[in-house]
């Protein structure tokens, strides 16, 4: 008998698997990136908060449609290549195993050593940490699915627990008197510059929208259910991160805010004192920790994909499985790359690359739902995005906001990690041309 995914799932479930996807670490450290962009202005921090929001829901909206459309595993890589062709979807898949999920998980594993630091006293463990942070999750990663999702769950329980004790207190213990939305950015700083670099920091905070296809399969009625579980999750996580963000400025100024790494951590210092703030750290960094590890499974089953498919270099020991039925070569590699980008030190600098490489095929993926509507015009498609094409239309555009405000209006930093991010994308151009003439 075949044995299929029982369609169980309504838009309660569905809203509730978005909301836990997408709340990570974000909301605890990047305050500090958005004040700096800032320059100590609250208001286009918030208004950062909200557009992000928005640019989300667009683009989930937008992914929807293709996620249910073609069930296939590989997600945005298979949505591509169905679109532009096998080169599309393995550019994709590349810059998500080169850059996207080893800088997340290296930005991660830095944040812990840096937030252990700042409990133990000491800044000169931020390296060894996060290569022992990363060096355990490969581990547990290569015992079975099981233990890697077990830990999974308690980070959740750690992650929103600190979240919600901060924004209840900070109202309650806070003092209320700091600028909330006035001025919008600081002396020196246009809105127009400060929006970019804003913007870059909330979406990633918001990553993980990407996912609302995998669940497709499990639900009643996808095309009417899964439109409204985006937006209505995505709703609440914009309305969270406000709130807790309000909950930081009534308890410290933006101007305080964008000095410290850890601003999470220091507003807890401030309502709780050493003792609790401590607590409250500590859950912090076990929520780090576990979002790391939900990038590096994630991130080694595309390793493992493309190697099935034979598109990589070693494609056959990265898709040999363990004795636990893990793809453990595959897990490996994520890791050591992830050792290798730890030692830039720089959590922002390695989750802004992220997001700002992620982004790029994101827009291109945008584009791909007008490509098959036209291509495809006859194919079934149970959940369509509403208002085509306004939606689809709105998310490129905000994908290309994104993308030319790095290149042109961020600074030359910006300027440079975007060149970078674009050389080591199109590096797998040949690297494709080149593994698939090679026989094996």
């Amino acid at each position: 008998m075949d044995k299929k995914l029982k369609k169980n799932l309504g838009w309660a479930e569905a809203t509730a698997v978005v909301v836990g996807c997408v709340i990570g670490a974000g909301v605890f450290f990047k305050p500090y990136a958005i004040y700096n962009a800032t320059g100590g202005g609250p208001g286009m921090g918030l208004l950062a908060w909200v557009l992000g929001g928005l640019m989300s829901i667009l683009g989930a909206l937008t992914f929807a449609e293709l996620a249910v459309m073609i069930p296939e595993t590989g997600g945005m890589v298979t949505y591509l290549r169905e679109a532009y062709g096998d080169v599309m979807g393995f550019l994709a898949g590349w810059m998500q195993i080169i850059i996207f999920y080893p800088a997340f998980l290296a930005g991660y594993g830095v944040k812990v050593g840096s937030e252990l630091g700042n409990v133990i006293g000491g800044d000169q463990f931020k390296l060894p940490v996060a290569i022992l942070v990363i060096a355990a999750l490969v581990f547990m990663n290569t015992k079975g699915s099981k233990a890697a999702g077990g830990f999974q769950v308690v980070s959740t329980i750690c992650k929103l627990m600190p979240l919600f004790i901060l924004m209840i207190f900070g109202f309650i213990l806070g003092g209320g008197g700091n600028p909330i939305i006035t001025p919008l950015t600081g002396g020196g700083v246009t809105p127009m510059g400060a929006l970019g670099s804003c913007l870059l920091a909330v979406l990633f905070a918001f990553e993980g929208w990407t996912n609302v296809g995998a669940i497709a399969g499990e639900m009643k009625n996808p095309g009417r259910d899964l439109p409204l579980a985006i937006v209505g999750g995505v709703s609440i996580i914009m309305a969270v991160y406000l709130v807790i963000n309000v909950a930081y400025l009534w308890v410290l100024p933006a101007s305080t805010l964008m000095t410290l790494e850890s601003p999470a951590s220091a507003v807890a210092m401030k309502l709780f004192g050493k003792a609790g703030g401590t607590l409250i750290s500590v859950g912090i960094i076990i929520s780090v920790i576990g979002a790391g590890n939900g990038f590096l499974m994630a991130g080694s089953r595309v390793v493992y994909a493309l190697a099935l498919d034979k598109a990589l270099p070693m494609s056959g020991w990265l898709a040999e499985l363990n004795d636990n039925q893990v793809p453990a070569n595959s897990i490996l590699f994520v890791g050591v790359l992830a050792a290798v980008y730890s030692f830039t030190g720089q959590f922002d600098l390695l989750t802004d690359l992220g997001v700002f490489s992620c982004w790029i095929f994101y827009t291109i993926t945008f584009m791909a739902v007008i490509v098959l509507r036209k291509k495809q015009p006859e194919r079934e498609r149970p959940c369509k995005v509403p208002l085509y094409p306004v939606i689809p239309v709105l998310a490129v555009l905000s994908g290309l906001f994104v993308i030319v405000s790095q290149f042109c209006l961020s600074g030359m930093s910006a300027t440079l990690m975007s060149l970078f991010s674009l050389m080591i994308t199109l590096a797998g151009w040949p690297v494709y041309i080149i593994v698939k003439n090679r026989s094996y």
